[in-house]
C-alpha cells in the first residue's frame, strides 16, 4: 500500500480530511454572525488541521516518534472536530443527518489515522 504512495496527497485519509473540512467551511457559512469567533472559527480551525498534521506528519517519516507525535495531533484535532459538531447540532445549526453524516466521517478518519499509527513500518522511510 505505502509504495504506491508518492505524497500525503495520495493518502486516502488525507484525502477525507481535506473533504471533510471543506464541507464544514461550506456548512458553517450559515452559522449565525455571533458564532463567527467561536464555535465557527474553532470548528474550522480543528477540521482544517487534520490535513496539515498529515502532511507535516509525512514530513516527519524519517523519525517514528516525530511521525507518531503528529498522527497523534491528527487524532486529537479530527475528535476535537466532532465535539465541535455535536455543539452545532445541539445549537440547531446542523441537522441529526448532517451531524451522523460528518461524525461518521472522522470516525473512518480516525480509523485511518490509527491504523497508520499502528503500523508504522510501513510508512517510514527507512
Amino acid at each position: 500500500m505505502a509504495d504506491r504512495i508518492h505524497s500525503y496527497k495520495d493518502l486516502h485519509v488525507y484525502q477525507n480530511a481535506m473533504n471533510s473540512a471543506m464541507e464544514i467551511f461550506t456548512i458553517t457559512k450559515n452559522f449565525p454572525s455571533e458564532e463567527r469567533y467561536s464555535l465557527t472559527d474553532q470548528i474550522r480551525r480543528s477540521s482544517r488541521s487534520v490535513p496539515a498534521n498529515l502532511a507535516e506528519a509525512w514530513r516527519k517519516r524519517r523519525y517514528e516518534k516525530a511521525f507518531i507525535a503528529k498522527l497523534s495531533d491528527c487524532e486529537a484535532e479530527a475528535a476535537e472536530t466532532q465535539v465541535w459538531l455535536d455543539f452545532a447540532h445541539r445549537c440547531g445549526y446542523i441537522s441529526s443527518e448532517k451531524q451522523l453524516e460528518l461524525d461518521s466521517k472522522y470516525e473512518i478518519i480516525l480509523f485511518q489515522i490509527i491504523k497508520m499509527i499502528n503500523n508504522t513500518n510501513k510508512w517510514l522511510i527507512t
